[in-house]
């Protein structure tokens, strides 16, 4: 079997589980829309703060933070299905048959991120309906989502490292919580410059700091160093394609 043919194998398989299954498919629908109603709604008057100055209001504001979100807990949830298959055995019978192995892992990865683009429009529609202001065009928007296409794909590399490593569901905790702890100390409810103190200094050395201010800017249509929060991104998911071929080497070993 080519690689082609593993990686459509494998990213069929995962997508009619995830599609035909709501358990699965709800909540990562439902995660990033109850961060989006929580920050958005519940802290609207944050826009009132002094020195908060992003042109499009807060609903915007913390949209992109959400999308961004999205697209980095959709690669991780398609990790838990990684381990999920090693603990029904059907990774490793995966393993046996398929001589391009490197297509299981790229099998996965597509499967996030069509799993992410339906969470994105779902939370766009959202935002949209609830009225947020776009001011880029459409080459900033594409700018925007390609940015947290590449974040995805980083994500699930990640995740598949983690889960080929340790092979069982229990490994979820271990994907998750360094996504999620490197996503909010990131400036996610007010603009780098308030912030103060220690959360300030780690924000400001966060490499997602400077994908989630140039996402920011380019949903406001004033693009500022996106090129340096590509290469960020773009760095990030080569590191981890090269964790996750690690990991796949390890899955081979245990047998």
């Amino acid at each position: 079997m080519t690689t082609l043919g593993v990686t459509r194998g494998v990213a069929w398989r995962t997508l009619h589980r995830v599609f035909t299954n709501p358990s699965l498919l709800i909540p990562s629908l439902v995660f990033p829309l109850f961060f989006f109603v929580a920050f958005a709604g519940g802290l609207s008057r944050v826009d009132d703060v002094p020195g908060f100055d992003f042109p499009l209001g807060y609903t915007a504001f913390q949209f992109v933070f959400v999308l961004l979100q999205s697209a980095a807990f959709g690669g991780v949830f398609t990790g838990f299905g990684i381990a999920r298959d090693f603990e029904t055995g059907f990774a490793r019978r995966l393993l046996i048959a398929a001589p391009n192995r490197s297509g299981i892992v790229l099998g996965y990865a597509v499967a996030a991120l069509v799993r992410w683009l339906v969470t994105a429009a779902v939370v766009t529609a959202v935002a949209l309906a609830a009225g947020m202001e776009v001011g880029g065009d459409g080459v900033d928007l594409f700018g925007l989502y390609a940015l947290a296409l590449v974040l995805n794909v980083a994500a699930i590399f990640w995740a598949a490292g983690v889960a080929m490593r340790l092979r069982t569901e229990q490994a979820g905790p271990i994907m998750q919580m360094p996504v999620f702890l490197v996503l909010f100390f990131a400036p996610v409810y007010v603009p780098l410059w308030l912030l103060e103190g220690w959360i300030h200094t780690l924000a400001s050395i966060n490499p997602l700091t400077r994908v989630l201010e140039a996402g920011r800017s380019l949903l406001a249509g004033s693009p500022t160093e996106v090129g340096v929060a590509f290469a960020v991104a773009a760095g990030l998911a080569t590191a981890f394609w090269l964790w996750a071929q690690r990991g796949l080497r390890s899955a081979e070993r245990a047998g």
